[in-house]
């Protein structure tokens, strides 16, 4: 019974290394024929570099609006505070407010609307780095620090 053994394993054996010379025959390139060429080769070459070429114009580009864009942002509405207060005892509640909106540098405004019951009177003063040319209700102070945490 070991002796059956041993003839399979020899013929298999035998199988398997006819079977990996041919594999490598049929795999083998011809001879005197390089596998990569110089042709092919410069071609591959050139043409990664006008990738990398090209890729690097677009990111030049790309950081160019980023640039823009960050510089556009500084002057978009960025901060907002708000306050709403009662300033007259003959009011329920708190109606009127004061509304805080300020750019990156801290300029932009403050808005005020006085509620009483006879009428509403809104005001507008403009703010420049985070101060007025005019000077600040407690209210209106108060919406410019809170826009400027926010």
């Amino acid at each position: 019974m070991p002796s059956w053994i041993a003839i399979a394993a020899l013929v298999i054996a035998v199988l398997s290394l006819f079977f990996s010379l041919f594999v490598v025959g049929r795999v083998r390139r011809p001879r005197g024929r390089p596998l990569i060429d110089e042709r092919t080769l410069g071609r591959g070459t050139e043409s990664d570099s006008r990738r990398i070429d090209s890729l690097a114009t677009q990111l030049e580009a790309v950081g160019g609006r980023l640039q823009t864009a960050e510089s556009k942002g500084q002057r978009a509405i960025q901060r907002v505070g708000i306050v709403r207060y009662n300033p007259f005892e003959d009011t329920g509640s708190n109606q009127s407010f004061v509304l805080a909106i300020l750019d990156g540098h801290g300029d932009g405004f403050v808005l005020s609307s006085l509620h009483s019951r006879q009428q509403t009177r809104v005001f507008l003063k403009q703010i420049s780095s985070g101060t007025a040319e005019t000077a600040l209700s407690e209210e209106e102070a108060e919406a410019i620090r809170r826009a400027a945490v926010a």
